[in-house]
């Protein structure tokens, strides 16, 4: 459910869009509320899971998402629908990180690695298969649809989850890090208040919530070097990899939240494609990550990440400046699928090193933790991009010659950022090749010592 809403939404925007009467702010928000709370909250939810048990924590999360999914699907008003997606990114928060520490709690070893395979090839899958159900859906009823699905599905994953036996870390912290989680929280929400609904025309609100939002972020870094429980130790950013692969991260995956928005919104607005076919046309890219990412992991553990981290998020700039070029009456095969595909390639060198290189950045006892941290940005990431991109390219979804207003300016600033990616792993990473095996494809690197302990086997 988590990872099948990530393209879900995106084709639905502008369904939602006419029937709702919103605006580009309003579109904004329609994401970045998710992200706001997950970001904020994931780490915190893997937590709790180790502490009050992983099976209750996550049945929480699968409950809290199918009944936000409710009132998405039921929402009369944009602020209903942005109120309803926060309380989603809480459910989101809670079951991510718990569906795998549940499967390296309750699958024996020798089969772990493989479960966890199973589980990330599983994300891909969904990710496959969102574009494809979210624009039938679209297109065959109601982009309501595409959040009433879950109910059914969380359904079915409750009554499987009785037998599915409880388990909890004895050794966790006794103490949670609440008040760092608050404040990353509200920082988080202030800082895109304000980026949002400045839209390029700045007044005293707008700049008082930046403030506000950035002053939060701060303490939150103050409040994390004093507790004795840390959300987010900060020692991990003493290692020079560690914080390099991050910044990648935020990079490459700010480019890639952009683009996602960018594309889908053009292709319908401008192209007149329907939601079907706006979702169908970058599905290569995903089919793409899912042959040729556990290679190009396999690749990393031989050459070291430095090499697919550089050239990666160079050929993904490449792709994005391509589809920059999309305008209205270009045919597929030979507009939009060139793009798409280069695009999709340079994804493919770059995730399962990135993430490798995540992991082999810290020592054992650490590997969750940095796991989830990189979760975590990726998140911040697009957030920052949906929030701040638009205004800085003068987006706009009324219908322009040849392609929506802004969309070509936007989608270079997101390979700009791609490009940015490239230079900051050259600069930053290390020629070793010390990294942890990548088994799998995974679109998003995924928060649980699970996950670290079975690519460590």
């Amino acid at each position: 459910m988590a990872f099948l809403d990530g393209t879900v939404v995106n084709v639905a925007l502008p369904a939602m869009a006419k029937d709702l009467h919103a605006d580009l702010a309003d579109l904004q928000w329609v994401l970045d509320a998710y992200l706001v709370t997950l970001t904020a909250l994931v780490l915190l939810g893997g937590a709790l899971g180790d502490r009050f048990g992983r099976r209750r924590v996550f049945l929480l999360g699968v409950i809290g998402f199918s009944g936000a999914s409710v009132v998405c699907g039921v929402a009369p008003t944009t602020t209903t629908l942005i109120g309803a997606r926060a309380l989603q990114g809480v459910g989101a928060a809670l079951l991510v990180p718990g569906s795998l520490a549940l499967l390296s709690a309750t699958i024996r070893d020798t089969d772990r690695a493989r479960a966890i395979g199973a589980w990330s090839g599983l994300t891909g899958v969904a990710g496959a298969a969102g574009p494809f159900i979210g624009g039938w859906l679209v297109d065959a009823a109601s982009w309501r649809w595409a959040f009433l699905i879950n109910v059914p599905v969380g359904l079915a994953v409750v009554i499987a989850c009785r037998h599915v036996p409880e388990s909890l870390d004895p050794d966790a912290p006794r103490q949670l890090d609440l008040v760092g989680a608050t404040v990353v929280a509200l920082g988080l929400a202030s800082l895109t208040a304000g980026l949002i609904e400045a839209g390029g025309s700045w007044s005293v609100a707008t700049i008082g919530a930046v403030v506000i939002g950035l002053g939060l972020l701060g303490a939150f870094v103050a409040i994390e070097h004093r507790s004795p429980q840390p959300m987010l130790p900060l020692e991990l950013f003493r290692s020079r990899q560690f914080t390099g692969a991050n910044l990648v991260t935020l990079a490459v995956y700010a480019g890639l939240g952009g683009a996602f928005f960018f594309v889908v919104v053009n292709l319908q607005g401008a192209l007149g494609y329907s939601a079907l076919e706006s979702g169908a046309a970058l599905t290569p890219a995903t089919l793409l990550m899912l042959v040729l990412s556990s290679r190009m992991g396999a690749l990393s553990q031989k050459t070291g990440p430095r090499l697919p981290m550089t050239v990666g998020p160079a050929i993904t700039a490449i792709g994005l400046a391509l589809l920059s070029q999309v305008e209205a009456g270009d045919k597929y095969v030979i507009g939009v699928l060139p793009g798409v595909l280069v695009f999709g390639l340079g994804l493919s060198i770059t995730v399962a090193p990135l993430t490798a290189a995540v992991l082999g950045a810290v020592d054992e006892r650490h590997l969750g933790i940095g796991s989830g941290t990189n979760n975590a940005v990726a998140r911040l990431a697009g957030l920052l991009a949906v929030a701040v991109v638009p205004s800085l390219a003068g987006f706009e979804l009324s219908g322009g010659e040849g392609s929506l207003p802004g969309y070509s300016t936007a989608m270079q600033i997101s390979a700009a950022l791609a490009l940015a990616g490239a230079v900051i792993a050259f600069t930053t990473i290390g020629r070793g090749r010390r990294v942890m095996p990548v088994t799998a494809p995974i679109f998003q690197p995924c928060h649980d010592p699970a996950l670290a302990d079975a690519r460590h086997q």
